[in-house]
């Protein structure tokens, strides 16, 4: 998608992109990268600058992108089986997991520098190292469906169970255990957040879940305008903001527990990956097209 895309309201600037971004992060190099899980590229934004686009191949699906702790990008490629890597100029590397047909969908750097994944398709969380050495580690469920993955402040790794209705949480020794949330959850993004607890966000129950490292779950409804949210990511303030996708919107949730909806409805559609930019920020990815930088402190401001 390319051309002038309408800008929605005050302290929200959409910057078009061709193809539909899904996953957007924050990259070593000051810039932002974000996945076109349609056509098979990686791209690179500066906000002033043109995007910049790195090829792979063009069924590969690439999903979810992470900084590694190594300088590069890491990403899955969901339809290709694989973990990629991509340096800051644009050289891609490319590992394949053990376990064929995997479906790779979230990674996440860990506290033992190494990068860790989910696969979606063999209920499995797999940990790469930075030279491409992968270990698997089963999950006890089937089904269970490993969507995101994060790293939680108690040193191991926190992941959503989307067709399980459960936080799993796994230490980098390879110890898992689930905790379980309400039927039809369907719980998606996942992030480390206030008060050394994990955040994620249930599209199927439209819920903003907090739970704490001895596993005790607090869920808050989302808001009208917020429905079925999909990311979530923490902001500088302590904050949490997450992609509201059938809203068509970003909501944050202030630390005194306010939340507000920011309408995206001038600016393109399908919102999934959020992160918070180089600049402050809070930046995500629509499908439609575009990338979409929220400014905090002025996207309240009236129109």
């Amino acid at each position: 998608m390319t051309g002038d895309i309408p800008q929605p309201r005050p302290g929200i600037g959409t910057h078009p992109v061709t193809g539909a971004p899904y996953a957007v992060t924050t990259g070593p190099d000051g810039a932002l990268w974000f996945t076109l899980v349609g056509s098979g590229r990686i791209g690179r934004l500066r906000p002033g600058d043109p995007p910049r686009y790195h090829r792979l191949d063009p069924d590969c699906g690439p999903t979810i992108i992470t900084p590694g702790p190594d300088g590069a990008l890491w990403f899955t490629e969901y339809r290709a089986h694989r973990i990629g890597r991509i340096d800051t100029a644009g050289t891609v590397t490319e590992f394949a997991p053990p376990t064929p047909d995997s479906g790779p969908f979230g990674i996440a750097a860990g506290p033992d520098g190494a990068l860790w994944f989910t696969g979606t398709a063999t209920d499995r969380i797999g940990r790469i190292t930075t030279d491409g050495r992968i270990t698997e580690f089963p999950l006890p469920r089937s089904g269970a469906f490993p969507s995101t993955i994060t790293a939680g402040p108690d040193g191991a790794l926190w992941f959503t169970m989307n067709q399980a209705d459960a936080i799993g949480r796994i230490t980098t020794a390879g110890a898992v255990t689930v905790h379980p949330l309400g039927v039809a959850t369907g719980p998606v993004g996942i992030t480390s957040g206030p008060g050394d607890a994990l955040w994620f966000v249930a599209i199927g129950s439209g819920h903003l879940g907090r739970i704490g490292t001895d596993g005790v779950v607090t869920e808050f409804p989302v808001p009208d305008g917020a429905e079925r949210p999909h990311a979530v990511t923490t902001g500088p303030d302590g904050s949490l903001w997450f992609t509201g996708w059938a809203g068509n919107s970003v909501v944050s949730r202030s630390p005194t527990g306010v939340f507000e909806v920011h309408d995206l409805s001038g600016s393109g559609t399908e919102p999934h990956g959020i992160t918070v930019g180089p600049d402050g920020a809070v930046w995500t990815a629509l499908e439609s097209g575009a990338l979409v930088r929220i400014d905090p402190a002025r996207a309240g401001d009236p129109g």
